[in-house]
């Protein structure tokens, strides 16, 4: 017996053993349910009933598959109910989760948006999402609320302005991370916009990259505080200079944090700018042909990374999928600063850019419109989101940068803001996730207000800001093993005047980092062995372990590197 290889259309025969679902090894045969939902309808094909079939009949005219599945090829997935508390999240089936509403998510992909752009987004958010609108730290703007019969309308919106959902969940390659200083900084390597326009321009939205193994991530730049965070994306390119070919990419591979956390690695290879949306299409061609897809929780692209490793990687993507060999390149050089780009920053062109911080990344229908009309106000050119949930300003005039920083600060906007409002993160927690066990949006805006005042008289003694990312789950979405403060979300059991009880709290990472958010480069925390905390005492917690580092830390020590030298004591 023989199988046919839908990618590669070659005849190969079958393997003994347990199959991976490998398409290139095993055959294409569906190992389970998600994979045959794949096989039987692509993903992609989900758009025309939305609007011609479910817009029309409503929320209960959606079969599973197309609701639970398809849906998310066009960013949409249904919320959570509200009034389910966390300690039933793993109790009950999706449709006891969900309510009849979506989340939707629109890429950016490190795309400059004008003020018209900033308007359609603010405009969405009051006229169908109750004013919702968050920065994500994949660079998305993520609604909620949505209803499926203004999807078609919403689509029309966002198109007219060059944006889209297309491909922004489900099995496939996801928004682009991209630099949001691109072609402006003064200090950039290489500028990424020509290689992600090139790579959006052939392969967004293509039939045969809507079926990967699972979710795939990509993050591209050329700016020197490497502030795409690529060390937790399958395929990163990151700017560099060759001694002879000069300026192009290093690349990365097999990055991903949930809860099985894997470092990419670099290949060693050098990559041209001219070849390096081939060597993308390699990478993720590689991953659709060779991905396991027999198991959901082994289907990413750093489990083949390391039964494989590195050699065996580049060996197969020049033999197999590009034809040559890539020349060696050198590695980046350590991040020259945070990749936030939060504050006032000169241009090569003599203009600014100016990083302004919302909480969390909450921003808005109001705040986005608002956005809009500032910018044209003080004659700026647009606005980039960052992998922080924060966005820069560009091409902000010399003699208007100060208009620009005090219209920021209504908006909730601040461009000097405190060292926590800067460095905190959080996903999107119990309020809309359907995964998520604790709140975390409302925890960390309450948490930043109270460290602000109890905190403000170590600001001048902290070197850089202290990074705390809080997660409603175990899965990561707020990279809490890469924060020097990370708080992942679960029920735990405290102690009280009527005995034990369950309550909202945090297991804590502490220590972690990435190159670009104050380290040199990236490295998983610790954990510290029963240290959970309640929601309530986050705030004290924080300052009582911050404190402790303030006073004991060497000279220019970071948080990180004292954490992982304090004993466990310390940490409590």
């Amino acid at each position: 017996m023989t199988v046919t290889d839908t990618a590669t259309r070659t005849v190969r025969p079958p393997r003994a053993g347990r199959s991976n679902g490998q398409w290139k090894v095993d055959g294409p045969a569906p190992l389970n349910p998600t994979e045959e939902f794949k096989a039987d309808d692509n993903g992609l094909n989900v758009r025309e009933r939305i609007e011609t079939v479910y817009a029309r009949d409503g929320f209960d005219s959606i079969p599973d598959a197309d609701l639970h599945g398809r849906f998310r090829w066009w960013g949409l997935y249904t919320q959570r109910r509200p009034g389910i508390d966390g300690g039933r999240t793993a109790q009950l089936e999706p449709h006891e989760l969900e309510d009849r509403y979506f989340m939707l998510r629109v890429r950016t992909d490190g795309g400059a948006l004008t003020p018209a752009a900033l308007r359609v987004l603010g405009g969405i958010s009051t006229d169908f999402a109750r004013g919702t609108a968050d920065i994500t730290d994949r660079q998305n703007i993520q609604y909620h609320w949505i209803g499926i019969e203004d999807v078609p309308e919403i689509w029309r919106r966002l198109e007219s302005v060059g944006l889209e959902t297309t491909t922004a969940c489900g099995d496939t390659p996801r928004g682009f991370l991209g630099s949001p200083v691109a072609g402006i900084a003064a200090d950039e390597v290489i500028d990424p916009t020509p290689v992600i326009r090139e790579i959006k321009r052939r392969w967004l939205g293509d039939p045969d990259l809507t079926n990967l193994p699972r979710k795939f991530k990509t993050a591209i730049t050329g700016h020197p505080s490497l502030d795409v965070v690529h060390e937790i994306n399958d395929v990163s390119l990151v700017g560099v200079v060759h001694p002879q070919l000069g300026p192009g990419y290093d690349l990365w591979v097999g990055g991903s944090l949930s809860t099985t956390p894997r470092l990419a690695e670099r290949l060693g290879v050098f990559v041209t700018e001219e070849e390096a949306p081939d060597v993308w299409h390699g990478v993720v061609r590689i991953f659709r042909d060779y991905g396991y897809r027999r198991l959901r929780n082994k289907a990413r692209l750093k489990f083949l990374l390391t039964d494989w490793g590195t050699e065996r990687f580049r060996e197969v993507l020049e033999t197999e999928y590009l034809g040559h060999r890539l020349p060696d390149g050198p590695a980046p050089a350590a991040p020259t600063g945070r990749g936030d780009h939060v504050g006032v920053h000169r241009q090569k062109d003599g203009r600014y850019y100016v990083g302004g911080a919302p909480t969390v990344g909450r921003v808005g229908g109001p705040t986005l419109s608002g956005l809009a009309d500032l910018v044209e106000r003080v004659g700026a050119d647009a606005v980039r989101l960052t992998a922080f949930q924060k966005l820069v300003v560009l091409g902000v005039p010399a003699e208007r940068v100060d208009d620009l920083v005090e219209g920021l600060e209504p908006l909730g906007l601040t461009a000097p803001p405190s060292p926590f409002r800067r460095s905190t993160m959080a996903c999107t927690g119990i309020e809309f996730c359907k995964l998520a066990i604790v709140d975390t949006k409302d925890t960390a805006a309450a948490v930043i207000a109270d460290l602000e005042r109890r905190l403000a008289d170590l600001e001048p003694d902290l070197d850089r800001p202290i990074d705390l990312n809080l997660n409603g789950c175990p899965n990561s979405c707020a990279r809490i093993q890469t924060a020097d403060i990370g708080l992942k979300g679960q029920v735990i059991t405290v102690d009280t005047d009527a005995g034990p009880a369950q309550v909202p709290g945090f297991q804590v990472h502490l220590g972690g980092g990435l190159a670009g958010v104050g380290r040199d480069e990236g490295g998983l925390g610790r954990t510290v062995r029963g240290l959970k905390v309640p929601a309530t005492e986050v705030a004290d917690y924080v300052e009582r372990v911050v404190r402790r580092y303030a006073a004991e830390r060497a000279p220019g020590e970071s948080f990180a590197e004292w954490a992982f030298g304090a004993d466990e004591e310390a940490l409590q």
